[in-house]
């Protein structure tokens, strides 16, 4: 692959109702796009989703623009590869920065995808055509949560996430599953919890809820191995799952039941596919979560989730639940629970120029 260039997009767009967890509320996103060109002129594209600041994950808008322009693309410039999986293993050389990372290897395989003239979901070897969408109720009073819930439903959503918090939960839960008794419901905590909320944890099972979220800290894996024993609800694990190895000591302590697959947070598609082969090779169930992103992530992650396997409803929401105008040529829609893969080359879809550039506050192009 001869790449000619490299444009980064710093954009901010406002958030059509702000996203509420105890963590943050947030009310205006910040992101990064990435725009990698060949000599033929040919456009591939990736989105950098970390957040302003460091509530999800260590990396922020900031670190990660320092770390494409300044680490990420002159090592990419330094030798000539063929296939965007070798950059995944040639940023192994840099700790860390998994959102820099993946932001520059999705538009490589973007790319590379264009190039074959096929979609990207048919190149990484996806199979469904309809993609199972959930969506996200953010943290809120049990009125205000039962509210959102059942506005999601009335557009199709078949799975719905809460934020739960200690004394944001039990009864929010229960209340939750009262007025909904036969919808899939999943709770995300956000590491709110410690081993000494084991008790607290365990009368959620009482809610059948599909499986709790990163209810401990976002690195640990041996005392999620340690909950998971006493809870009949399986745990998911987000945050705690970086690396392939992660995996590996995930599978091997026990720690889950199933996994949330982020690009972002994993580093891209090559990290990506490795988990979720692991996961499938040792029946840990997966699904394609999300970080309120534009419509370049979304696009990705349709790809990502046309994956076999990929049977539980993911955070593949529409662009409109959170965007008045999405920066891609045309926006991601879900209708009655279900987006439809892309078809197109690559991910599927381009940018909206004009949009791009009304919510662009910062743009820089790196030649070869």
């Amino acid at each position: 692959m001869r790449i000619k260039s490299i444009t980064l997009h710093v954009m901010s767009m406002p958030l059509k109702k702000p996203f509420v967890t105890h963590l943050q509320t947030v009310s205006e996103r910040e992101g990064i796009i990435v725009e990698v060109r060949d000599a033929e002129g040919m456009t591939g594209l990736g989105e950098g989703v970390a957040f302003s600041t460091p509530w999800y994950t260590e990396e922020t808008v900031k670190t990660s623009y320092h770390m494409l322009k300044d680490v990420l693309i002159p090592l990419l410039y330094s030798k000539p590869f063929l296939h965007p999986e070798e950059i995944g293993k040639r940023f192994e050389a840099v700790r860390g920065n998994a959102m820099a990372k993946a932001a520059l290897e999705m538009a490589l395989w973007d790319l590379y995808a264009r190039q074959q003239h096929v979609p990207l979901w048919k190149l990484i070897g996806g199979t469904r055509t309809d993609i199972l969408a959930g969506a996200v109720v953010g943290a809120g009073s049990l009125k205000e949560m039962i509210t959102q819930a059942e506005e999601l439903v009335e557009e199709g959503y078949e799975r719905i996430k809460l934020k739960i918090s200690p004394g944001s939960d039990i009864e929010i839960v229960k209340g939750m599953r009262a007025h909904f008794p036969t919808l899939s419901l999943m709770a995300d905590a956000n590491s709110a919890y410690t081993l000494e909320d084991t008790s607290r944890l365990q009368t959620l099972d009482e809610y059948n809820l599909e499986m709790i979220e990163q209810p401990l800290g976002i690195d640990d894996l041996v005392e999620h191995s340690l909950l998971q024993r006493e809870m009949s609800t399986p745990i998911c694990l987000d945050e705690s799952i970086v690396t392939p190895h992660d995996m590996k000591s995930a599978i091997l302590l026990g720690s889950c039941g199933v996994v949330n697959i982020k690009l972002g947070r994993v580093g891209g598609y090559t990290n990506g596919l490795d988990i979720y082969r692991l996961c499938r090779e040792n029946s840990i169930r997966v699904w394609c979560g999300g970080m309120i992103e534009f419509g370049v992530s979304r696009a990705h992650n349709l790809a990502l989730a046309t994956l076999e396997g990929f049977s539980i409803p993911g955070d593949i929401s529409s662009s409109s639940k959170y965007w008045e105008e999405d920066i891609i040529s045309f926006p991601i829609v879900v209708r009655d629970g279900v987006a439809k893969r892309l078809d197109d080359p690559g991910i599927g879809v381009e940018l909206n120029k004009k949009r791009l550039s009304e919510v662009t506050i910062v743009r820089e192009n790196f030649n070869q």
